[in-house]
C-alpha cells in the first residue's frame, strides 16, 4: 500500500531525521559544513527559509518556513545528496536515513 502523500500548507515546520539505528551521519567538521551549504544552497531555489537548525552526530533538527507545497522535494534534494556524498566519503552504500524525514506544523512560539 502506497504512503500517503503528506499534507503542506504555508508555515513553520520542526523537520528532522535521523541517521539509521541511530549510527552517526556527521562525522567530520567537513561533514557538518557540507550539510549546512546544502541547506543554503537548494533553499532558497524551493522558496523555503531556514529560521534555525541543529546538527547532532547521529540526527538534525531544523525549523523551516515554507511558502508553496515544496517542503518534501526540498528534503528529498537534502537528504539524497547528502546521502550519496557520506556514502561515497566513508566507502559505504545503502541507506543512510532511518526513513523519511518527519515533521510538525509549528502553530505558536511554544
Amino acid at each position: 500500500m502506497p504512503r500517503k502523500p503528506r499534507i503542506e500548507i504555508a508555515g513553520y515546520y520542526h523537520v528532522i531525521n535521523r541517521g539509521v539505528e541511530q549510527k552517526v551521519i556527521f562525522k567530520e567538521a567537513e561533514d557538518y559544513r557540507y550539510f549546512e551549504e546544502l541547506l543554503c544552497t537548494y533553499a532558497p531555489s524551493y522558496g523555503i527559509t531556514i529560521h534555525n537548525y541543529c546538527l547532532m552526530s547521529n540526527h538534525y533538527h531544523i525549523l523551516i518556513e515554507i511558502e508553496k507545497e515544496t517542503l518534501s522535494k526540498f528534503m528529498r534534494q537534502i537528504n539524497m545528496n547528502y546521502a550519496i556524498y557520506f556514502n561515497k566519503k566513508y566507502k559505504r552504500s545503502g541507506h543512510l536515513w532511518q526513513g523519511r524525514f518527519k515533521s510538525w506544523y509549528v502553530t505558536d512560539e511554544a
